[in-house]
């Protein structure tokens, strides 16, 4: 087997399967580093880097927001978009169970649920955004429209002014 061959992960096969064009970037890390560390050794711009985040509402129903790296989700905000009386992150422990990723690795795109998915609006003012690739070390880059269509998601008002 090729040491270099690329690994694949959940969220590229999904790309890839609905025909969506994106460029993969790998950088070397071995734990969680933040999204600004992130954007910094891969040397890309904070605006065009997105974070996921992942809420529980008051529904007890899960959340996924996409957000710019360098912003905070208004919890008022995202939770109004997805119609809850409110949101709370979960905790670091859950994201795996929830999600079927690490922390550092999450991505919108192919959880092992559908849930309800943001994308900040700022993202439509952008050619292309940056997000999670599905594992620590990979990110990548697509258009906003196609990571919606990937994750089902909408654009909603959920960031700190």
């Amino acid at each position: 087997m090729a040491k270099n061959k690329e690994i694949k992960t959940n969220a590229m096969r999904i790309l890839e399967r609905e025909k969506i064009s994106f460029t993969h970037y790998t950088y070397e890390c071995d734990e969680f580093v933040d999204g600004l560390q992130i954007a910094d050794k891969l040397s890309l711009p904070y605006e065009k880097v997105y974070k996921t985040l992942v809420t529980q509402g008051s529904s007890k129903n899960y959340f996924v927001f996409v957000i710019p790296v360098a912003k905070e989700l208004d919890m008022k905000k995202a939770a109004k978009s997805v119609g809850e009386k409110s949101v709370s992150m979960i905790h670091v422990k859950d994201i795996n169970g929830i999600t079927g990723y690490i922390r550092g690795g999450c991505t919108a795109i192919g959880m092992k649920k559908q849930y309800v998915t943001r994308l900040d609006e700022s993202a439509r003012e952008r050619e292309t955004v940056i997000v999670s690739g599905g594992r620590i070390g990979s990110q990548i880059e697509l258009a906003p429209d196609d990571l919606l269509k990937a994750c089902k998601g909408e654009y909603g008002d959920i960031t700190v002014q």
